[in-house]
């Protein structure tokens, strides 16, 4: 008879459990750390990438008018077919690629599931995937979690532009996937066409896999287009391109988004998308599918958002603040090196304290917590709140 050796514990003991952390390194967010100390001095918050204005009455209507129609269970799968309908349609006339509602378009729990749901269903231990900095910071863990290796390219202040040379020599036999972020979140700069059809000549000979997070996607400014990976036919063959409706209809706490992709790679994430939320907020579907059929509603936020990004900058133009204006996104990078040459965490924690107001140091999204001196503001505010920040920001 074997007799197996059990080790019995007089209580539990954690330490073996987190010292086996698959996420050792992973810290409190940034943005969590400067909301709450945003909130215990009562700062003007400038760092958190959402609204503090109310979204269209006829959106919140609508998804009432579904609660009241009984759209309250589970919707399909994949998201409820009218939505997806919708989707498709929008993508077809912005971009000319035609995606098939039943195969190729998974409603989401917001852009992070979609992006978490794509590197869960392809990353394994040792793949290598190439991630562009500074980025946000859900990418990485998706990654490590997976046991896949993140293999950065830097991107440099002020401009923030990519050097396709220096991205093409991070290429090896080990990459798997590629991350694209644009419009790019936190730098505001956007992947010109040209861009576009370098990436789509890199990797054209590869088989890599193509992760485009295009949850700016209608916020882009001064006449300029979102190209969308979605327009570049090998682009498209090889992507998961995410979106969020979130961001587009300032309504980031009901979490919806959506993924797009061929059939083939989405039958894969949707294996692991129905065992991590099975589905998204129906009645939320209902309502985003009526609300999409007026392309008004996404179509006019570029003048919407580039009105506040216009005010915010004019108001600070004498400022000692360096900037170059956001292409896209509701962010504007403010370089404070002629007011300190201060880490970016030091003068911004010391903002928040002494002067009252909030914003996000860049040096969190960069290799190694590189310092450019750079302050992340968010302009997607109330009108008045934008008055008060650049009143404090004048005086610094």
């Amino acid at each position: 008879m074997i007799i197996l050796k059990i080790h019995t514990f007089t209580t539990m003991d954690y330490r073996p459990l987190i010292n086996a952390s698959k996420l050792p390194d992973v810290k409190t967010t940034i943005f969590t750390t400067v909301g709450n100390l945003a909130r215990g001095h009562n700062a003007i918050d400038l760092s958190q990438g959402f609204p503090n204005f109310e979204a269209d009455d006829k959106l919140k209507s609508l998804v009432t008018d579904a609660l009241n129609n009984g759209h309250n269970q589970y919707a399909p799968m994949p998201g409820y077919f009218g939505l997806r309908e919708v989707i498709s349609e929008k993508i077809e006339t912005l971009h000319n690629r035609t995606y098939d509602p039943e195969n190729e378009i998974t409603v989401t729990v917001g852009a992070t599931e979609a992006i978490f749901t794509a590197i869960t269903a392809f990353i394994n231990k040792g793949d290598e995937v190439i991630v562009i900095k500074p980025a946000y910071d859900c990418y990485e863990p998706a990654i490590i979690l997976n046991g896949g290796i993140p293999v950065y390219v830097q991107l440099d202040a002020p401009d923030y532009k990519i050097d396709w040379t220096v991205f093409q020599q991070k290429i090896t036999d080990k990459t798997k996937m590629v991350i694209l972020n644009t419009p790019h979140n936190p730098s505001g700069t956007i992947f010109s066409k040209l861009d576009m059809e370098q990436l789509e000549k890199i990797l054209k000979p590869t088989n890599i896999i193509l992760l485009s997070d295009e949850v700016y996607e209608h916020i882009i400014f001064d006449g300029q287009v979102h190209e969308s990976a979605s327009r570049f036919p090998d682009l498209a063959n090889r992507s998961f391109v995410c979106a969020s409706f979130g961001k587009t209809f300032h309504v980031t706490g009901w979490k919806v988004g959506y993924c797009v992709a061929p059939a083939e790679l989405m039958k894969e994430f949707r294996k692991v998308h129905q065992f991590a939320v099975f589905c998204v907020d129906h009645p939320v579907q209902r309502a985003l599918a009526e609300y999409l059929k007026n392309p008004s509603h996404y179509l006019d936020l570029n003048n919407f958002y580039q009105k506040k990004r216009n005010f915010f900058l004019e108001g600070i133009k004498l400022s000692k603040f360096k900037f170059k204006p956001s292409q896209g996104t509701y962010f504007q990078l403010l370089d404070y090196s002629p007011i300190s040459n201060e880490e970016d965490e030091v003068i911004g924690e010391r903002l928040i304290i002494e002067n009252g107001i909030a914003s996000i140091p860049i040096s969190s999204f960069n290799v190694d917590n590189r310092n450019d001196h750079m302050l992340r503001f968010c302009f997607a505010k109330k009108q008045e709140t934008l008055e008060k920040a650049v009143e404090i920001l004048c005086k610094l």
